[in-house]
């Protein structure tokens, strides 16, 4: 085994621009899956949590603190069984369903689109509602759209106006269905692109209202499915791209397992060697994101279709005694290092990736926050998401590598033990930083030209081990702490990183 000290070295030049990073790299996802919005977002207004129309306080106030950019809503698998008409109207007279998918329990529908996109409102988040493809219809889509965009005298605004709301809402980001290829209908890729092509049709724009529409794309490394869809608006189009296209954007899911579903393992109870499969599988998000892009260029090089990722984050077994269709997981150190790659991984993208999706956000997987009864924690991925803050809508800055002696090799695989990435926005630049080696420290020496720079304030995010995770009890066991290990070096940016552990550096700008 290399026994050596980790050391990454690289160039960046703060005056040449890259691709801009958007803000909804770092959106979010909320399912009707387990207590993510039944107990974590909607208590009720009679509850005795405080809240505002039945919508928790403290949880809208954490995810305002991140910036939080979109919610996609209502799924996942549930999208493709949830029909709109059933969450809309006095909350006594709604009518009751099976989520078949998620626990087989009985859904009351209390939590429908006008509660969702007052969510949004509260969030200052962009909705993203992903439509029924697998056991819905073309009109129940296109009357979907209309109720919640159109204004004026038209039946579906009326019913929304009779429902309480007269103006519409602004929505932008819709999803043409949600995993055809599986529980969304088990469909081929040929299949899907007719459907989608057809369902995407009639999703209208109505007043100044204009619909970003998202396809459903593969599972992991699929290229073929990609290729279908984006050979699909070639075709319409006669060899070119139809413009406009059918849908914007084509999605892709990505799922951190630790090797395979048969080796989840647990979230906080992980040997080393899980840990180090962990990080190879997190990795495979750069080898799957360049592949899909590579398909995307044959046939539209100018990137107008863009690439997103709905649904990423890491995938456990269920905690002890809780229901497993309910997905609850601890979030432990490990988990943050995994969000820590997948940024990196985003930011190097933003040409072609637009916007990715945790999964999910309150109490299910790889979640921001976790609820109990009156009581709220910050998850370690939460942590990240808000260190990472500054990087939203910033000007991405290319890390040229000169030296990268930061690698693991074990038989779980090999992987790059330090990653890096640098934006700018408002006079300022942001550092951000991570190492997944778990016994040694690392140094990274960034070499910043073209702009006069002055180092700013760190924060540092590490804890004794990366099973260390947040409880009640201990809610800030990891937590940001302010960090001394960052210096300047002349024109270098020198950084001591220890085990295991993701940092942030602002910087200040001048000329």
């Amino acid at each position: 085994m290399d026994l050596t000290h980790p050391e990454l070295r690289g160039v960046v030049d703060l005056d040449v621009d890259g691709p801009t990073i958007s803000r909804h790299l770092y959106g979010h996802f909320a399912e009707h899956l387990g207590r993510c919005v039944y107990d974590g977002f909607w208590v009720g207004e009679d509850s005795p949590v405080a809240n505002t129309a039945g919508l928790r306080d403290d949880v809208v106030a954490a995810l305002r603190a991140i910036d939080i950019p979109n919610l996609r809503w209502p799924g996942g698998c549930f999208a493709d069984e949830y029909h709109w008409r059933d969450g809309v109207g006095p909350r006594e007279q709604r009518p009751t369903m099976v989520n078949s998918h998620w626990g087989d329990v009985v859904e009351d529908n209390s939590f429908g689109t006008h509660e969702f996109l007052q969510l949004c409102e509260l969030l200052g988040a962009e909705p993203y509602v992903a439509g029924n493809v697998g056991s819905g219809t073309v009109f129940e889509m296109s009357e979907w759209v209309e109720y919640l965009t159109r204004a004026g005298d038209a039946p579906m605004s009326r019913l929304r106006t009779a429902n309480g709301r007269s103006e519409p809402w602004r929505v932008k980001y819709f999803g043409v269905g949600n995993e055809p290829w599986g529980c969304g209908g088990r469909m081929s890729a040929q299949q899907y692109a007719g459907l989608a092509t057809q369902y995407a049709t009639y999703c209208r724009d109505h007043g100044d209202n204009e619909l970003y529409r998202i396809a459903a794309g593969p599972h992991r490394d699929d290229y073929a499915w990609t290729e279908t869809l984006m050979k699909t608006v070639a075709e319409l189009g006669g060899r070119r791209l139809l413009h406009p296209a059918p849908w914007q954007a084509v999605s892709f899911h990505y799922y951190t397992l630790g090797g395979s579903p048969d080796k989840q393992g647990s979230a906080t109870r992980f040997s080393t060697d899980d840990y180090h499969r962990t990080m190879v599988d997190a990795w495979r998000i750069e080898e799957i994101v360049a592949g899909h892009s590579r398909v995307m260029d044959a046939y539209d090089p100018d990137a107008e279709i863009g690439l997103v990722c709905d649904e990423w984050g890491t995938w456990w077994k269920v905690e002890d005694g809780t229901n497993p269709g309910f997905l609850f997981q601890q979030n432990a150190l490990r988990d943050a290092l995994v969000a820590g790659v997948h940024f990196d991984v985003f930011h190097a993208n933003a040409r072609r990736l637009v916007m990715a999706n945790i999964a999910q956000t309150v109490n299910v997987l790889q979640a921001m926050v976790l609820t109990d009864g009156p009581d709220l924690v910050l998850t370690p991925t939460y942590h990240v998401f808000a260190m990472n803050a500054g990087h939203q809508d910033a000007v991405s800055h290319p890390v040229q590598v000169t030296a990268d002696g930061g690698r693991h090799e074990s038989g779980a695989g090999a992987y790059r033990t330090i990653t890096t990435s640098v934006s700018s926005r408002d006079g300022a630049a942001l550092v951000s930083l991570t190492n997944l080696d778990v016994d040694r420290p690392a140094t990274v020496t960034l070499q910043l030209r073209g702009r006069r720079w002055s180092p700013g304030a760190a924060t540092l995010l590490t804890a004794p081990t990366p099973q260390a995770h947040n409880t009640v009890e201990d809610p800030a066991a990891v937590a940001p702490v302010p960090f001394d290990g960052a210096r300047q070096v002349g024109e270098a940016l020198v950084v001591e990183l220890p085990p295991h552990s993701f940092a942030t550096v602002r910087l200040d700008l001048g000329d």
